[in-house]
């Protein structure tokens, strides 16, 4: 059996998938404390991706290395259309609810893919401290981070929440790519979010999809 998701599938999932870009650790000067504190974090929000002009949008629930997602537009697969999605860090898994066939089409976890939620990125090179800075209303730091993923170097600014020590925007310098959360509440979330649903067989898949952008 093929991969079960689809070459435009995966433009669609590059295009609207929020997972984000994924879960790195704190900067550098706060690595150890701020990481921690960043992996425990509970919260929901909207987030907002832009890439190449066209704007996506996703609810995003968190609690700790646990990440769901709900799609305003779902993503077609080769088995239907999956409208959430589920992170397992803690399973290296990330899930796809097919609501009309009741599977969860099971894929291995590609850090490349996953929400930026603590600072350090997927092949972070360098970080430097530009000062205090304001995302989503609250006091945030703006770093500008530089990485080197598959010899491809990339700039980013990068507001990071001086409480929680997750990351509220991240803007690329060298191409039309963002992610930023337009609203977002701190509180604890159900763990009845981030389970198998009910009822649900799993269809797994060798290769998940990857984010082109």
């Amino acid at each position: 059996m093929g991969s079960p998701v689809s070459p435009r599938t995966r433009a669609r999932v590059g295009a609207a998938c929020l997972a984000l870009s994924v879960l790195s650790g704190i900067a550098v000067d706060q690595a150890r404390g701020g990481e921690s504190a960043a992996l425990a974090v509970e919260f929901s929000g909207t987030l907002i991706k832009q890439v190449e002009g066209r704007r996506h949008q996703a609810q995003v629930f968190a609690k700790g290395d646990r990440i769901r997602l709900e799609y305003k537009y779902a993503l077609k697969t080769d088995y239907g259309y999956a409208a959430i999605e589920i992170i397992r860090l803690d399973k290296a898994e990330t899930w796809y609810l097919l609501a009309q066939r009741k599977e969860l089409l099971v894929t291995p976890v590609d850090v490349d893919d996953v929400l930026p939620v603590r600072p350090t990125l997927p092949g972070e090179k360098e970080r430097v401290l530009i000062g205090d800075a304001t995302a989503v209303g609250r006091p945030a730091q703006l770093f500008e981070v530089q990485t080197d993923r598959h010899g491809r170097v990339e700039r980013f600014f990068e507001w990071v929440d001086v409480e929680a020590g997750i990351v509220l925007k991240l803007v690329s310098r060298d191409r039309d790519w963002s992610v930023e959360y337009e609203r977002i509440r701190f509180s604890s979330q159900p763990d009845y979010y981030f389970d198998e649903p009910p009822g649900y067989k799993k269809r797994a898949s060798p290769t998940g999809p990857r984010v082109q952008g």
